[in-house]
């Protein structure tokens, strides 16, 4: 059997008709579903938390997190895990930071995911950019994972 449609018009209409709905897809806005009230108290306690490190005030850091917490500084490395351990992680690096400055996040039930770019100063590297995950638990932080993006050497 033939088809009066050839292999070059079957290309040319999947070239011409996927970037038509491509276009039209463009044109809708695209909307978030609202935050609930917990997830957007969970937003703001991690950006507060991230303007904090400005400050280098270990004692004030740490009142952002529960007992039982748990960072992992980045894909790489061991986990802190305990708030002992995570005040040591910590410490070992708090003098050093300038600032964090979150460029985006998100909230997502108890979840806060943030992407940022971190300042530091007289330390290993210049700038950290990556992505927070940070799991909330009774308004404080339970879990934080550092997820690299790039780095800046110093």
């Amino acid at each position: 059997m033939t088809s009066s449609i050839t292999d070059t018009d079957r290309r040319k209409f999947l070239a011409v008709g996927a970037g038509a709905l491509a276009l039209a897809g463009m044109t809708r806005p695209l909307a978030a579903a609202e935050l609930t009230s917990e997830e957007e108290g969970n937003l703001i306690l991690v950006n507060e938390f991230c303007a904090a490190w400005s400050q280098r005030d270990l004692d004030k850091i740490m009142t952002f997190f529960t007992d039982n917490s748990a960072y992992r500084m980045t894909e790489t490395t061991d986990l802190a895990d305990g708030i002992s351990a995570v005040s040591a992680r910590i410490q070992t690096f708090i003098n050093n930071v300038e600032r964090f400055d979150v460029l985006d996040a998100f909230a997502r039930g108890p979840m806060v995911i943030n992407e940022r770019v971190d300042y530091f100063a007289d330390f290993a590297i210049k700038t950290w950019h990556g992505v927070g995950v940070f799991f909330i638990q009774k308004g404080k932080i339970i879990d934080w994972y550092d997820y690299t993006i790039r780095m800046e050497p110093a």
